[in-house]
């Protein structure tokens, strides 16, 4: 399928709230001007401010086991007899004799012991139980006895040792005779929490990726974690995240392997995080190279975005970065079309790098699912899963489809919703516009004050919390969805009375996300919801196939705030002259203020790979030198031309002329895009294409 990349205009989004002029600023030209800090549940902005782990409990944990090891000055002897009684008085003194060598202080270079063969299995689990019960700081496991009937138990041990790092370092038949147990997890202490809770700073990077990343050098699946939201790539961002069973001391120790990822501020809970489990997001975003006829239009702008804040739109990132938007992949799914929104999802698409064109093309060409498979990056996950299933069931490209983890593959519909809600939020600006609730609008009802900060009420899915997870190439600065089983309770249709009563404004105003349960505006733009679907050959009230999850009319539905204000708001305009040092501090350079050493030493161990990793910025170097030159001054501004000529490099560090940013700090609900509050003030498109343009 030949298609442009996608283009605000192609989703609905059309409008603005003020008629103020625009002016030319460069968005994240750099991945530290664009920085976004979690907010958890109690409005708590999330940091990263230490990079050390605390102190472990008393019995420390190592991955999935749990290490009690002080066994010096103890005998063991009611334990030992024990053992004889289960296992005979051989087994027993030999048992007795590793436990002497251990308080001896032998520790790891303590050989196993094997005991004797044992061919009954239900008394081989007995002796593992034994163990787990009464000596836990030893492990056991299976190996091959002398013949083929029988079997050795053998005990070691549990030191968390080489041969001894978790149940997913290697497959067992890679381990040959060196399997070990990882039942260990069972003996967590009881006075604490099970899931360990840090904080993900990250640059360039996507959530996905980095619990991938970090899943792998544990050796533990990526189901092990939980974060409420996902954050954009193209940042700097922190944000919670929880790991079952993990020691802080072992994610710590892997911040000198980690590029462009940091984890830190440990703590142990009894939760673990789920998907929507958060406030929101406060953002610090710099606008370079700001070019506007006076400096009192930036400010004019700025400030009428702090007072009538944006159209609440679903921004780009919404819908993928590829020439096939996935409204349109939900599209084919609403109408049962499965090969098509297969074919939709693995052919090539314009704008991806070389590397996956090729491959794609590869299999488009060949048919090859092994070799293409062999050719895809890890991260593409929609395509992987779609081709491991169709390799397994050629043909089916309904179960090719469902072989997509859900809340991937349900993004395609929840994108297909967005492109409906920011049609009809155009359609209500341009016909009503922007001053006052009019007849027949939507509103939370005003007795039901809970939900007045939330951009949007309901679920988007059936049973799951949803998030903007469908590509991780391009994720989005948004989080999770307020989700709520009455939610038409909280909404109703502005009447005479309300409108005479002047108990609604503006700000009140709210649109549907298209579901069972959702009701419509009665004024003319519920006719937008339905005119599109109906060129889309899709109907909202009626299904042609019957898989739900493919489905609006087996979704729940939502609300959406059409107008949002952003919290705590507050901006500056800044002088520069070197663009290669960052305007805004990270984190992690608050951090390198008080430790130094510590984070230069971070710093240099990944230079060459993190210098890489920057090949699509502008700018190649991140400085956390803290001296940056940084002028202000109104009055030298006032009255004069701000920014340079377009024809002029913003990067030619040798240049003392000024350079003009405008740097923007506020916080949004989850669910609402910045880059689409940025959009009102600069009045131009926010695709990553069009800002690279504006790079020299």
């Amino acid at each position: 399928m030949a298609m442009k990349t996608v283009d605000e205009s192609d989703v609905g989004i059309f409008c603005y709230i003020s008629n103020l002029p625009g002016f030319r600023g460069i968005l994240k030209q750099r991945y530290s001007d664009f920085i976004v800090n979690e907010v958890d549940k109690e409005g708590n902005v999330v940091h990263l401010t230490s990079l050390d782990a605390p102190l472990e409990p008393v019995q420390s944990v190592e991955g999935n086991r749990v290490n009690t090891i002080d066994t010096k000055d103890k005998s063991y002897a009611s334990e030992i007899e024990l053992f004889k009684s289960l296992a005979g008085d051989y087994d027993a003194g030999r048992l007795e004799d590793y436990v002497k060598q251990i308080n001896s202080g032998g520790g790891d270079d303590i050989s196993p012991i094997v005991l004797s063969p044992d061919s009954d299995k239900s008394h081989r689990t007995a002796i593992h139980n034994f163990f787990k019960e009464n000596l836990k700081f030893l492990v056991t496991d299976t190996v091959e006895g002398p013949d083929a009937s029988s079997k050795c138990i053998r005990v070691r041990l549990n030191s968390g040792g080489p041969n001894n790092k978790g149940r997913n370092s290697k497959k067992r038949k890679e381990r040959g005779d060196k399997p070990f147990d990882s039942r260990g997890s069972e003996n967590w202490p009881d006075h604490v929490g099970k899931f360990l809770r840090f904080h993900l700073f990250k640059e360039n990077k996507d959530t996905q990726e980095c619990l991938g990343l970090l899943g792998r050098m544990l050796g533990i699946q990526p189901k092990s974690f939980g974060f409420s939201g996902t954050k954009d790539k193209r940042s700097v961002s922190t944000q919670r995240v929880t790991v079952f069973k993990q020691q802080s001391t072992k994610l710590a120790s892997l911040n000198e392997r980690l590029i462009g990822i940091k984890v830190g501020d440990f703590c142990y809970v009894k939760e673990g995080l789920l998907l929507g489990q958060l406030l929101g997001n406060r953002f610090t975003i710099t606008l370079r190279g700001v070019v506007a006829d006076s400096e009192d239009i930036i400010k004019a702008a700025a400030d009428a975005l702090g007072r009538h804040g944006f159209i609440n739109y679903f921004g780009l990132q919404r819908f993928g970065s590829g020439s096939v938007p996935t409204h349109l992949i939900g599209a084919a799914l609403l109408r049962g079309e499965w090969k098509l929104a297969v074919d939709m999802i693995l052919d090539p698409k314009e704008g991806e790098r070389n590397a996956i064109t090729k491959a794609r093309e590869y299999y488009k060409n060949s048919n090859d699912i092994e070799g293409t498979m062999k050719q895809l990056p890890r991260h593409m996950t929609a395509e992987r899963a779609v081709l491991q299933c169709l390799k397994k069931y050629p043909g089916n490209h309904l179960q090719a489809l469902k072989a997509i983890p859900r809340t991937l593959r349900m993004m395609y519909v929840h994108s297909y919703q967005s492109y409906l809600w920011n049609h009809a939020a155009s359609m209500r600006v341009q016909k009503y516009g922007t001053s006052q609730v009019v007849l027949g609008d939507l509103v939370y009802c005003k007795e039901d004050d809970t939900r007045k900060d939330t951009g949007i009420v309901g679920s988007e899915c059936d049973d799951d919390g949803c998030n903007d997870t469908y590509d991780s190439n391009n994720v989005d600065e948004i989080s999770g969805t307020e989700i709520s089983e009455e939610i038409n309770d909280h909404v109703k249709v502005v009447n005479v009375e309300d409108l005479q009563s002047g108990n609604y404004m503006i700000d009140d105003v709210i649109l549907p996300m298209p579901g069972s349960r959702t009701i419509y505006p009665t004024n003319d733009i519920a006719e937008v919801y339905h005119d599109l679907a109906k060129k889309d050959t899709i109907s909202l009230t009626e299904s042609i196939h019957n898989v739900k999850e493919f489905s609006i009319t087996s979704m729940t539905g939502s609300y959406r705030r059409v107008f949002q204000k952003p919290g705590d708001f507050e901006w500056d305009l800044i002088k520069y002259t070197d663009g290669s040092l960052p305007l805004a501090e990270t984190d992690l350079d608050r951090i390198a203020k008080s430790n130094p050493v510590i984070i230069s030493k971070l710093v240099d161990s990944a230079n060459v790979k993190e210098e890489e990793n920057r090949s699509d910025c502008t700018t190649q170097s991140e400085s956390i030198d803290d001296g940056v030159r940084i002028q202000k001054d109104d009055n030298e501004m006032a009255g004069k031309k701000v920014g340079l000529p377009a024809d002029e490099s913003l990067q030619d560090s040798s240049s003392q002329e000024y350079h003009i940013a405008l740097k923007l700090s506020f916080t949004l609900p989850a669910s609402c895009y910045a880059t689409m509050a940025i959009r009102e003030l600069l009045k131009t498109s926010t695709s990553v294409a069009f800002h690279k343009t504006l790079n020299p």
